[in-house]
């Protein structure tokens, strides 16, 4: 790990659009909401001193238009870390507390034929070569063109069951139903300049740069920011009901820097062209690279929106919705056929001009300290700070 600076992270346009965040604070002794004024850290605690809280408030972009009634906690390169997650005014928080996180599956086209492979090679890259070809031979090198629940989508599903090589991927990802899940537990989400966590039962895993939603117990997005949904291939691969192990893993999610709030110069149509870049470099020199358009995706953002809140689903404190990746690399890192794999070390920046960089290195999840500040701690916290009244 290394320091970071605030020039790497932010959004090229800064002046355009409001950054809402949140941090730890030295100053406060405890985890603050913030909004970002250019380079100044300010304080939100007198509006709401949970995330969730604030977004639950109408007409929040004016509320916030006067920036500078709120107290500066300091400039954003003072939270940033020095190489242990932690500047001299605190560190970067995920942009989220008692939201439930949670992430849409196999919603790219692009990416499904690489879920299928996982599934059909049982957890081995050295199969997944060979699966490949069989599949390309059928349907090509993806599905992009077909609609999710559309005719085309069951004369696929048709061919490929005759060919024994339908999958439960292939049903969630061009079926009628959107495949949900939980990603992580409320506060458990790390943030830009931490470290993300590989089980270490895994061979073969890589980053998911996607695009998370930040929405609010009504259903309506409020904003958007970056996330890597950390993934175990070789987990998964075994079977789709371990699931829960290949995705939720101490400090296997990442989310931030900051959440960008919808106004008038950022809107749903605006994330639905966004172009989501991921960039890996090693300790070993390697580097990889690739970009996920989110004009690619097979279902809308607020479709998927709609699949996980309702009327037979509700979330009274939000949450925050990954939308999917059509990156799996496949480039190999070791021996031939071995396909890409974390190692210790690597540095991963998933970017979006308009929404910054999220940045993390990857270690080992019995390494990384443990997370301890749950729900419980942050309530005490507030209530300490005499700040659970604006909760």
């Amino acid at each position: 790990m290394r320091r970071m600076l605030a020039s790497e992270i932010l959004p090229i346009e800064l002046g355009q659009g409001t950054l809402i965040g949140r941090v730890w604070s030295n100053r406060g002794s405890g985890p603050s909401v913030v909004l970002l004024d250019n380079h100044v850290v300010r304080d939100l605690s007198s509006v709401s001193a949970t995330m969730a809280g604030l977004l639950e408030l109408p007409d929040l972009n004016n509320q916030m238009r006067d920036r500078r009634q709120f107290p500066a906690l300091g400039e954003l390169d003072d939270f940033l870390s020095d190489g242990g997650n932690e500047g001299p005014a605190g560190s970067l928080l995920a942009p989220c507390d008692l939201q439930a996180i949670k992430a849409a599956g196999v919603t790219f086209a692009s990416s499904m034929l690489e879920r299928v492979i996982e599934e059909k090679a049982k957890g081995d890259p050295m199969r997944a070569a060979d699966i490949r070809s069989a599949l390309r031979q059928i349907v090509g090198d993806n599905l992009r063109g077909v609609k999710a629940g559309s005719d085309a989508a069951r004369d696929v599903k048709a061919l490929l069951q005759k060919m024994d090589l339908w999958s439960q991927y292939l049903e969630v990802g061009i079926g009628a139903d959107a495949e949900i899940f939980t990603k992580a537990q409320p506060m458990s989400a790390v943030g830009t300049g931490s470290r993300v966590g590989i089980n270490p039962i895994s061979s073969w895993n890589n980053p998911e740069p996607e695009v998370v939603l930040a929405v609010n117990s009504r259903g309506v997005i409020v904003g958007a920011s970056l996330g890597n949904d950390v993934n175990l291939r070789d987990v998964e691969g075994r079977s789709a009901l371990l699931l829960g192990k290949a995705k939720d893993n101490n400090a296997s999610c990442a989310i931030g820097p900051f959440i960008r709030l919808l106004d008038e110069s950022f809107a749903v149509s605006d994330i639905e062209e966004l172009t989501v870049t991921l960039t890996v470099s090693g300790p070993d020199g390697f580097q990889l690279a690739g970009e996920s358009p989110m004009s690619a995706i097979s279902r809308s953002p607020s479709d998927l929106v709609d699949h996980t809140i309702g009327a037979s689903h509700q979330y009274p404190d939000g949450f925050m919705l990954f939308l999917g990746t059509m990156f799996s690399p496949i480039e190999d890192r070791k021996a031939p056929g071995s396909g890409f794999t974390h190692e210790i070390g690597d540095e991963v920046r998933i970017s979006v001009p308009s929404i910054g960089t999220l940045i993390n290195w990857v270690d080992h999840c019995d390494v990384i300290p443990s997370w301890t500040f749950g729900t419980l701690n942050l309530i005490r916290n507030l209530a300490g700070r005499g700040l659970i009244g604006r909760v």
